[in-house]
């Protein structure tokens, strides 16, 4: 039987990646016209390279950033309306190798309740070293842990997949629903696998299907400035977004433990960038907590 796959890509001002990510697609056999790609609001002349270069892609521009969220639920809703089987989510700054889609393909066939899989994924350099091997959820510190070595030569179930990339089925997707927009970016994946196995469906990791990855290609600056090299905004959306998992999947007699583990750790944070003279930090740490705690949140049943 023929399974349908569509591949969505989101892009932000990151053209050279996207080429390179799609290329590497390309170079294993993957159709063109299988791939969904989104612009998310890019000022970079990404969209007009990619209409010059791949003219088969289903191109999506959006006016504005939507996050990693907003811009992988349109394309995941531009392939659910087509009628894929399958959908992976793969980050534009990643290159694959042969085989990995259908080593993937083959393992999600093997049963019902297996609703999404992630490759082995490496670092782009050195390409030696494990960048994601599935991850730990400690459910009495509301914590969330990635696995740097793999469990098995074989797949394995984890707790939590990374966003990085997912390859998931479309009718997982109608029970469960897509990535909750509140995150924008950042646990968004940890919120959606743990949604997956509240509905009682299990997750892997398949270690023979390798993909390499450029770890922190858009929130990281190659110039160190005053504030370091990584966006205050990026610590702002992992404290804001951590308090959004606490709130939605911490509860009693957890979180006696989940909550003072974190604001603890938050509060060395502030104090670590008050030490290093970094102003906006230290305020992008307090204003995540604030947002952390008023944000309205949808709740799964």
């Amino acid at each position: 039987m023929h399974y349908s796959v569509a591949v969505v890509i989101l892009n932000w001002n990151g053209w050279a990646y996207t080429q390179a990510c799609i290329d590497s697609l390309l170079a294993t056999g993957f159709s063109e016209s299988d791939i969904v790609l989104v612009d998310n609001g890019s000022t970079d002349g990404s969209i007009l390279n990619i209409q010059n270069r791949f003219k088969a892609v289903h191109l999506i521009k959006n006016k504005v950033n939507e996050g990693f969220t907003g811009g992988n639920n349109i394309g995941m809703q531009y392939a659910l309306n087509r009628g894929y089987d399958y959908i992976l989510l793969l980050n534009n700054d990643t290159k694959v190798a042969t085989g990995f889609l259908e080593l993937l393909l083959a393992e999600m066939r093997t049963s019902d309740k297996l609703a999404a899989i992630q490759p082995l994924i490496y670092y782009m350099e050195p390409e030696t070293q494990i960048w994601n091997a599935g991850g730990k959820y400690h459910a009495w510190l509301g914590f969330s842990q990635t696995n740097y070595s793999v469990k098995s030569e074989t797949p394995y179930l984890t707790d939590w997949i990374s966003g990085c990339a997912i390859l998931v089925k479309s009718t997982v997707l109608e029970k469960v629903g897509l990535l909750d927009n509140n995150y924008f970016a950042y646990f968004e994946d940890v919120d959606w696998s743990l949604r997956m196995r509240k509905h009682g469906f299990e997750l892997k990791v398949h270690p023979q299907s390798i993909i390499y990855h450029e770890a922190g290609a858009s929130s990281k600056s190659e110039i160190k400035g005053s504030e370091g090299f990584l966006d205050p905004k990026v610590h702002l959306l992992n404290v804001r977004n951590q308090i959004f998992q606490l709130r939605k999947y911490c509860v009693s007699p957890q979180y006696w433990f989940a909550w003072p583990f974190h604001f603890t750790k938050f509060g060395f944070f502030i104090l670590y960038f008050l030490l290093k003279g970094r102003r906006s930090k230290c305020m992008a740490v307090i204003n995540g907590i604030k947002e952390g705690w008023k944000t309205p949140l949808k709740f799964s049943k």
